[in-house]
């Protein structure tokens, strides 16, 4: 079930890559942005994260907390993700229990139509991602037909915005995070 803005933000208790506790009530009092990827081999998700890592210092100074997890085992994100140098907490969540808690999709058909129409959006991430050192291939055994969400949460826990994305590689304009 999709969440929706003016809700509250399911609350979770869990570990980063490194072991370290990651609570969402830790973060209460600041903004957090909560960004769900497919997986650690993604090339699209991995250039997302490229460009959240350009921003970081802004959103620090805005106060913007950022989480990003992952339907990937800690091993893969350290392996694949971890070599960017990612200043903020990389969540893997390999049984998709966060996944399931925000209603963030699995959707086959979604993920085949991208792949079939090939649409012109989606070329200039390929090569941008490529050009960072992420090919399009898949990792084993992850789920392929995952689809990225991003959730803006506020200072009092509560939604702000619910971004659930309809193909791979889109996510929550950078435009509502500056606000």
């Amino acid at each position: 079930m999709r969440l929706i803005s003016g809700a509250e933000a399911p609350s979770f208790v869990t570990e980063d890559a490194t072991g370290k506790r990651v609570a969402l009530a830790d973060y209460r009092g600041r903004r957090v942005l909560l960004s769900f990827f497919r997986n650690a081999r993604c090339a699209l998700c991995n250039l997302r994260v490229h460009h959240l890592i350009q921003r970081f210092d802004q959103f620090q100074r805005a106060g913007l907390v950022v989480l990003a997890v992952f339907e990937s085992p800690a091993e893969s994100l350290v392996q694949h993700v971890a070599r960017q140098e990612v200043p903020f907490p990389l969540v893997a969540d390999p049984t998709a229990r966060l996944y399931e808690l925000y209603g963030v999709e699995s959707s086959p058909e979604k993920v085949a139509a991208v792949v079939k129409e090939e649409p012109g959006w989606l070329r200039p991430m390929i090569a941008e991602a490529q050009s960072i050192g992420y090919d399009l291939v898949p990792e084993p055994g992850s789920n392929f037909a995952r689809l990225p969400a991003d959730f803006l949460i506020g200072p009092d826990g509560r939604i702000v915005t619910a971004f659930y994305s309809e193909a791979p590689g889109q996510h929550l304009p950078w435009e509502s995070l500056e606000s």
